[in-house]
């Protein structure tokens, strides 16, 4: 798609969070998080003639069909996915892509950012006075704010842009 995403292997992702204009901060993106956006902007955009098979997105994709799997049932329970059975079946978005944010999808297969956003216990169980404690709060909050404002709407707006080809009720694989 040239450049939307980065390489599957890469997951440095730098965001701005406040840190002045030219600084950054890299933080760390867990490979099924970059798969659960991957997939999501696929449905997104790939999605509006009717339910996509997992294993459609994660030829597209290039992601193993079980983790991709596993990472939609995590989605269909957090209400972002329904899944449709039967001929013609696979996921459709449960809401409209501009209501789905990257924080929504990430939650979804992570746990609330609160959680996984946390500063782990001292050495040998220690306390430390000049650790900044006080920053994990609100670098959550910096980087919730980040993530809920990128929707899945916006990421199919420069997909288009980009000239990312859309894929055509003509090429659809079907399997008898």
């Amino acid at each position: 798609m040239g450049g939307l995403w980065p390489a599957p292997e890469s997951s440095w992702v730098a965001c701005g969070i406040g840190l002045g204009a030219a600084r950054f901060l890299a933080m760390r993106v867990s490979l099924q998080s970059q798969y659960a956006i991957c997939g999501m902007f696929d449905l997104a955009y790939h999605g509006s003639e009717g339910p996509v098979q997992v294993r459609v997105i994660g030829e597209r994709q290039r992601i193993p069909r079980r983790f991709l799997e596993q990472i939609f049932q995590r989605l269909r329970k957090a209400g972002l996915v329904q899944g449709k059975r039967g001929p013609g079946g696979g996921y459709v978005l449960a809401r409209d892509a501009a209501d789905v944010t990257l924080l929504d999808v990430i939650e979804a297969v992570e746990g609330p950012l609160e959680e996984t956003l946390v500063c782990g216990p001292p050495p040998r169980d220690r306390e430390i006075p000049e650790r900044p404690s006080f920053l994990w709060p609100d670098l959550t909050s910096r980087v919730q704010d980040a993530l809920a404002a990128v929707s899945l709407a916006s990421l199919c707006r420069q997909a288009a842009e980009r000239g990312a080809p859309r894929a055509s009720a003509d090429s659809r694989v079907w399997h008898i």
